[in-house]
Parts: structure tokens; sequence; C-alpha cells
């Protein structure tokens, strides 16, 4: 049990079927959920939280994550582009977990949590593969088993630096877009001109070490590209890239794109507010992650779908406040039609 909290306790006195007159009590709650107001039903379910997390621990989590992938390769098959001109970025972020079945993501003596592991589409703006791991397991680790797109652009940060997968990389053809870490040099073969008037501060071909660590041969003996460059806040990088015809400003603009994914994963954290897991177990947690992604991808698609509403963040806004209305997508903005009353439905007062 990692962090101490103790076990949640139904809220409801129906959640178990092991009291006399079950079935009748769950009868009464049907009917109460027909016709007591919507305030009152969301009051309800929000307090049946650990009753969520119970059943989530029990449901099939391929069913949701096999959603998202269909969801994924309908929305690929929209995209009219060659495969070389997709750009993916991979990155994984962190998130925290205590309670009772916590131990799957245990990570120190007191700290337990799991990562989600992302490819990106940078220019459809969407996730198009996801994995759930124990914050244990190293980034690299999840990289090896992501499916890989033959030509396409990877770009990708210092912890993924491994010269077998940069190598598995680009025999399939791929373009990648990385850092250099400060200590690994680079055997220089060429060196071009720079532009004028730009951040770029070298660009130079060279080889890799021949040798890694404890003696073993390096697998990536490609030739690599190095372009420095100076942000905008002073900081220099030493970007890597396998490609040796682009221009170093390209190069260097690519690696900037890599801050697209942090922006996504801080914008489904705080917006499909998935700070704070409902459920603790595997199957809960991975259930979760994958509702998380399907909700971005329906808002990101409805959103494409409209032309009333610029800001994905408004337009999103506009869906939690519209939910409960009856309302075109592209008439989110207008005043919400008065429903006629139904005369049959019971008016619970003073609940």
């Amino acid at each position: 049990m990692c962090g101490g909290s103790a076990p949640r306790s139904s809220s409801s006195p129906c959640s178990t079927a092991s009291f006399p007159g079950h079935r009748a009590c769950v009868r009464s709650r049907a009917v109460f959920r027909a016709t007591a107001p919507v305030s009152t039903i969301w009051a309800d379910a929000l307090a049946q939280r650990s009753t969520l997390a119970d059943a989530n621990a029990r449901r099939p989590a391929e069913v949701f994550s096999g959603l998202f992938a269909e969801m994924v390769g309908r929305a690929q098959r929209g995209l009219r582009r060659k495969v070389s001109e997709a750009t993916y970025l991979i990155d994984a972020t962190s998130l925290p977990l205590s309670g009772m079945g916590s131990e799957w993501a245990h990570f120190s003596s007191k700290t337990c949590g799991i990562k989600a592991h992302v490819i990106y589409d940078a220019d459809a703006e969407r996730p198009i593969y996801a994995a759930v791991t124990a914050a244990r397991v190293n980034d690299i680790t999840a990289a090896k088993a992501m499916p890989i797109e033959p030509g396409a652009t990877y770009v990708f940060d210092l912890a993924y630096y491994d010269f077998a997968w940069w190598a598995a990389l680009g025999d399939a053809g791929c373009r990648i877009v990385t850092r250099f870490k400060r200590h690994t040099p680079l055997a220089v073969t060429a060196e071009f001109d720079l532009p004028e008037d730009s951040n770029i501060l070298s660009d130079r071909i060279g080889l890799l070490p021949r040798r890694r660590s404890k003696g073993r041969k390096n697998p990536f003996s490609d030739p690599v590209r190095e372009v420095t460059v100076k942000t905008e806040t002073g900081k220099v990088l030493r970007i890597l890239c396998n490609d040796l015809d682009a221009s170093a400003q390209e190069i260097a603009d690519l690696y900037k794109r890599r801050w697209a994914i942090e922006l996504f994963f801080r914008w489904v954290k705080q917006t499909l507010r998935i700070r704070h897991l409902i459920g603790t177990s595997e199957n809960a947690v991975r259930i979760q992650i994958a509702v998380a992604l399907i909700a971005y991808l329906l808002l990101r698609l409805a959103h494409a779908a409209q032309k009333a509403v610029e800001s994905p963040l408004a337009f999103t806004r506009l869906v939690r406040a519209n939910l409960m209305h009856r309302k075109r997508i592209d008439r989110l903005i207008g005043p919400n039609q008065k429903q006629p009353e139904n005369q049959n439905q019971m008016a619970l007062q003073g609940i």
C-alpha cells in the first residue's frame, strides 16, 4: 500500500447484494434516477466514486483501449499526406497513485505512480498511441514496444537516449530528431556555413562514438547532424538528427515542436481532470486514461466539424456547459431553448 490511504467504503447501502431486500432497493433506486432532477442524479453519481472504482477494476480495459485505437485509425484515414510528411512526438507523463490496490505501481518505499507513454501527431494535434505502465518503467523500455511507422519523423528528448533504438528507427527509414547528451563527443567530418541573423551556432556532420559504455559496440554507425542552437532564454542545445540534407533551421524547428506534446499533457490533466485517478487498480487506471484520450479525440473531431468557436479550450467549456441540452455543435453559443415540462415527472423537493 502506497501513501497510507485507508480503503474507501461504499457510500450506498445498495452497493452490496448480501442483505435482504436488495432487489427492492435496486428497483427503488432505478425509479429515483428516472424521476430525479439532473442535479440530484449528478450528486448521487459523485457520491459513488468508490463504487465506480470497484466496477472499473473488473471491467475489461481492452474494450476502451480498443475503442481508442479504432477512433485513431478512422481519424488517420482522413489525413491526406505522405508518410514522409508525418511528424510524431514521443514522450511520457507521470501521475501519482495512492491507496489500497496500488501496489502494482510501486515506485519506492513510500511512493506509487503511473506513466502514460504517448505518440502524438504534431500536425493533426492528437495522440495516435498510448500505453500505461508503472512509474518505475523507463521511458525507453516503453518506447521499444511502440509501433513504428517507416519513413516518418520522430522527435523525442533525452529520456530516449538509446543508440540501439535509434539504429532500429534508422533502419526503418525514419528521421529522428533529439538532443545530444552533454558528454557525448562527435567525430566531425564536415561543417556547413551558417545562415545570417539566426540562432544557429554551428552545423556539423560527424560520427558517434564507436563504443558504448562497458566497451559494447555502438550499433548506430550512420553519420549524424549536430545543430547547435541558442534558445530565446539563452540556453544552448546540441540537436542530433540523421537527416543530412535538411537545413539547420528546419531541424531546429522540428525539435522546437516537441513542446506541443507537453502542452497536450497539460491540457488533458487540467481540462479532462485526470490529475486524480478514480481507481487504484491497474485495470481502473488503464480505463480512465483510455477514456480521457477518447474524450480528447471526440472533442478535437467535434471542434473541427464547426467554425463558430475557434479556440479548442473555449469549445470544450461550451460542450461541458451544454451537456444536458440538445443543441447542435455549431450552435453552442446561442441561448438554450426552454424544454417543455414533463407533467409525469415527480418533483422531489426537500432532498
